[in-house]
């Protein structure tokens, strides 16, 4: 049986240690600042330590108490998801996804009439956290992934490969006496960053297709999301390559227009991804179905 001080004193100290003062926890807990009192002295009497140091007009924590603070917030934050998870899991009637930031604008969001259409019984729960993962005790459904479709414990179906093409506001080519250019360096090259320091090759690829090899790409514009890229794409900043699943409906709008004939398969691909050792959600296979279609009419 686990030796631990009573739960009850624990919260306390917890909102304690977060408003730095007696006064201002009794109030947020309902308690009187004396009740208060009592439960954080109660508390370092069991431990044996002085967690908070009491001033005239404010508290401190003690070292042993920053540390006991961090594990506290740590623990109910935990416990607080637990709980959370479990009580969503009861609800059968929400479809919950990660999907990567760019395929949520620029493909899914277009579409979601048409899943809310497919699925017009289920509340749908969408995500962009590149953390969220599909661990056991994740309350998502499923999720989209970018990559080589290499996940441990996870099962994997391929979606869309991407094909990269060159993408630029339409002004920027009809200020051009040639229209489609066979020279881009008169124009801000838009990358996007695959970490602090480095960028993705798919410019360089793209311009070895385009026999483009030799053309100086270091200047030009860095954004960590290609969602921004494009948005800058847009906005007649530069020329960006993007794939072409992600902005087929900026070309359709006119916001947008192919730079050349020229497309490259990318290395990388969207995968739908599930647990591999628990059965597939009612939900999940509904959206796999209606992702088949919308890929099928793509």
């Amino acid at each position: 049986m686990r030796k631990l001080p009573a739960l009850s004193a624990m919260k306390v100290f917890e909102v304690v240690g977060q408003t730095r003062s007696f006064t201002r926890a009794a109030d947020r807990l309902n308690l009187t600042q004396s009740a208060v009192s009592r439960q954080v002295r109660n508390l370092e009497e069991q431990l044996g330590e002085t967690l908070v140091i009491r001033k005239h007009h404010h508290l401190e924590l003690t070292p042993s108490g920053v540390e006991l603070l961090a594990t506290l917030q740590q623990a109910f934050h935990n416990v607080e998801l637990a709980v959370r998870g479990i009580m969503e899991k009861s609800n059968q009637r929400r479809l919950r996804i990660n999907v990567p930031p760019t395929f949520a604008k620029r493909w899914l969001m277009p579409r979601l009439a048409s899943l809310r259409a497919f699925m017009p019984d289920i509340e749908i729960s969408i995500t962009t956290e590149l953390q969220d993962s599909l661990a056991e005790r994740s309350i998502l459904d499923c999720a989209i992934r970018f990559g080589d479709g290499e996940w441990p414990m996870l099962k994997s179906q391929l979606l869309m490969t991407e094909r990269h093409i060159a993408v630029c506001a339409p002004h920027l080519l009809r200020a051009r006496k040639d229209g489609q250019p066979t020279d881009l360096s008169d124009l801000t090259f838009l990358h996007v960053l695959a970490s602090a320091d480095q960028r993705y090759l798919t410019w360089q690829r793209w311009l070895d297709a385009a026999d483009l090899s030799h053309t100086n790409t270091r200047g030009g514009l860095e954004f960590d999301l290609l969602d921004m890229a494009v948005e800058a794409a847009c906005n007649g900043l530069g020329v960006a390559v993007a794939d072409r699943f992600m902005v087929a409906s900026l070309i359709r709008a006119g916001q947008l227009t192919q730079v050349m004939d020229v497309e490259v398969e990318g290395h990388e691909s969207y995968w739908l991804v599930t647990r591999a050792e628990q059965p597939e959600s009612a939900n999940a296979s509904a959206f796999r179905q209606w992702l088949t279609t919308e890929l099928g009419t793509d």
